[in-house]
């Protein structure tokens, strides 16, 4: 039986609703094959991250080499590199050996308010590796960053994308979740037009981890050679679903629930 095999290179949420252990969780519910390269060890839970250790680069290189070398990738999901280094090495090992589709979840700020990239490395990003992007996927105060003014209306959306397409990226999905709005509106700029995902906003705590949880539910879907509209909406299905079906571990933001469609037989579509 041949399975997608998906690449996560994130950083490790020990709370377990996040990261590498979000993005692995979506993985196998979703049917693909999840391998890993850690990039960053956090200790945080549902309140907090309490201390940040980045994994060398040599450590970053040598998994990646591995996995590369033996079981190989149909999509690549990247999310937390902390430091220009890191994301220097990432553009690099891409640059010479790389999967047909790459999904660039640029976290910048955990939802505890914990800066998990540096400032400074923010130019790395645009310039080293968003270029490689199949899909990038920003949420509102990640694509100011990038594009370096306020976003608020469906016109900066709409010109923040077409910037963002001048500096190199394919597609992006920029998730409006943060904007003040009744309804959660995603845009989706697939180089050429733009497509509107329209979820209600659900009044729970259950949001911790879903920025991973997208990108790495889209990496997974175009790992499985689906066209990148379907890929996103399914996508965010799964997370809108997971959301609903969320669970409390601890006090603070909670996880959704990354196997709710196995675990109370909901009928989200699968990939198959």
């Amino acid at each position: 039986m041949s399975v997608a095999k998906i690449m996560t290179i994130a950083g490790s949420d020990s709370g377990g609703g996040a990261g590498i252990q979000a993005d692995l969780k979506t993985i196998a519910a979703l049917g693909g094959y999840g391998t890993s390269v850690i990039t960053a060890l956090t200790a945080q839970n549902t309140l907090t991250v309490t201390k940040i250790h980045e994994i060398p680069v040599d450590m970053i290189k040598a998994q990646y080499e591995a996995i590369m070398e033996d079981i190989g990738a149909d999509a690549i999901k990247i999310g937390m590199l902390s430091s220009a280094s890191i994301i220097k090495t990432v553009a690099d090992l891409l640059q010479q050996q790389s999967a047909p589709h790459i999904v660039i979840d640029p976290v910048m700020v955990s939802k505890s308010g914990a800066q998990l990239l540096q400032e400074e490395a923010i130019e790395a990003l645009i310039y080293e590796l968003m270029p490689h992007c199949t899909l990038l996927t920003p949420n509102i105060p990640e694509v100011e960053k990038l594009v370096g003014y306020t976003v608020i209306s469906d016109e900066d959306i709409h010109n923040a994308a077409l910037l963002l397409k001048n500096k190199g990226v394919s597609a992006s999905l920029i998730k409006g979740g943060h904007l003040k709005r009744p309804d959660i509106i995603n845009t989706l700029y697939d180089g050429s037009t733009f497509h509107k995902f329209t979820t209600i906003r659900l009044d729970n705590k259950y949001t911790h981890g879903t920025g991973c949880t997208l990108s790495s539910a889209i990496a997974t879907l175009l790992g499985m050679n689906k066209p990148i509209t379907e890929a996103v909406e399914w996508g965010i299905q799964y997370v809108s679903e997971g959301i609903k079906e969320g669970y409390a571990v601890g006090s603070g933001t909670n996880p959704l629930n990354h196997l709710h469609a196995q675990l109370h037989h909901n009928h989200i579509r699968r990939p198959v």
